[in-house]
């Protein structure tokens, strides 16, 4: 789960992170107000989308009137704004962030993640701030420090001050932003974060250390411990069928081919989803069932694939063990009656009940074309997808 820059400058906040003043606005009068609040002279406007690259794609202005900061408001409030995490849709900003000014001297990176091939979490600092980690990685490896974290001990004054040194701080300067190092890290593990990233983190002309943005991302399974980050989640946000899917306990990542995919475990959704691409089409989405699905959750898993309107054909693949054949047979039917079925639909079954699943296919008097194993059911849905035989 994802939240915005302000949520989470205000949870890091609280573990005595160094952020600037700031106020939430939903329309440009409260963004005037905000602005006041604070006082001035030097405000920054940020829209407030989950995503990165909001300065490059206008969603960052430095404004030095209360006029300026009506007038950037206004114009980022229900603007769809582009950056290269959004893809070429954009993002509808629908609240902006109304901050305090600062004297930037130098710009860090500095982010929090976990480390799959280490099995810990790794602090990545860098002295290229405000740019994207990607290009510094790819252009100036070297200017990039990695350091894991043995979860036994925990993050080490030692850990602290390579960090810093590798930044290039000395002095007070170092000693505040060992300091930021340590409650940055206190807020990942308390909070189950997956994700933080200050980029940048800032030294201003006066010598102190400012979180001057944070992005953050919990891991959806610890969420129960955390009633109030999970109150933080902002649905506008995410996509309407990923929402939808998951009130029914549907494992779905919307994507942009033309195949619609149905399958049972995740491992065989991916291998679905890589055959696909080998003969030629484009899965419109990854779709898991699971293995104890009701007649009902794939009723509703067929809709939400149905309601997406790139897909051109369905290739369903179900592998029979805890799921049985002919269950997923009648969510097939039922779905594809209520939603009055228009688009080619190529079904693989294997496993428990299979002979009953497809007998019940074969009786329900739609246009289903069988596949005998899952080369033959990809190679049939995308010649499906393209009209073709």
């Amino acid at each position: 789960m994802n939240i915005h820059e302000y949520q989470a400058k205000s949870l890091l906040k609280t573990y005595g992170a160094p952020v600037l003043g700031g106020g939430i606005a939903y329309t440009a009068a409260e963004a005037v107000d905000a602005a006041k609040a604070l006082g001035g002279p030097v405000w920054v406007v940020k829209a407030q989308i989950h995503a990165g690259g909001r300065g490059k794609g206008g969603g960052v202005k430095v404004v030095k009137s209360i006029d300026e900061v009506e007038d950037a408001a206004r114009k980022m409030l229900g603007m769809q704004l582009i950056t290269h995490q959004t893809g070429p849709d954009g993002k509808e900003v629908r609240r902006v962030y109304i901050e305090d000014g600062c004297a930037i001297a130098k710009e860090l990176y500095l982010s929090i993640l976990v480390d799959r091939a280490s099995g810990r979490p790794a602090i990545i600092a860098s002295t290229e701030g405000g740019m994207d980690i990607e290009e510094v990685a790819a252009n100036t490896p070297e200017k990039i420090l990695t350091l894991t974290i043995d979860p036994a001990t925990g993050l080490m004054p030692f850990h602290q001050r390579r960090i810093g040194f590798s930044l290039g701080l000395e002095g007070d300067v170092l000693k505040k932003a060992m300091k930021v190092v340590k409650s940055l890290y206190q807020a990942f593990i308390d909070l189950d974060a997956s994700l933080l990233e200050v980029n940048p983190l800032v030294v201003t002309k006066d010598n102190d250390v400012v979180v001057l943005d944070a992005k953050m991302s919990f891991d959806g399974n610890s969420l129960f411990r955390h009633a109030d980050v999970r109150e933080l989640r902002d649905e506008s946000e995410e996509d309407e069928m990923e929402l939808r899917a998951a009130k029914h306990e549907l494992n779905y990542i919307r994507l942009d081919g033309s195949i619609g995919c149905m399958v049972n475990g995740a491992g065989l959704a991916m291998a679905t989803m890589d055959i696909i691409k080998l003969s030629g089409g484009s899965p419109a989405n990854f779709l898991d069932v699971g293995g104890g699905a009701t007649k009902e959750r794939v009723t509703e898993a067929f809709k939400i694939i149905l309601s997406d309107e790139n897909v051109e054909a369905i290739l369903v693949n179900i592998f029979g063990g805890i799921m049985r054949c002919d269950i997923i047979a009648e969510g097939i039917i039922t779905a594809a009656r209520e939603v009055n079925l228009t688009v080619p639909l190529v079904v693989r079954l294997a496993g428990t009940n299979v002979e009953l699943g497809k007998q019940m296919l074969n009786e329900s008097g739609l246009a289903i074309t069988a596949a005998d194993d899952l080369n033959d059911a990809a190679v049939k849905a995308v010649a499906a997808a393209k009209g073709e035989a």
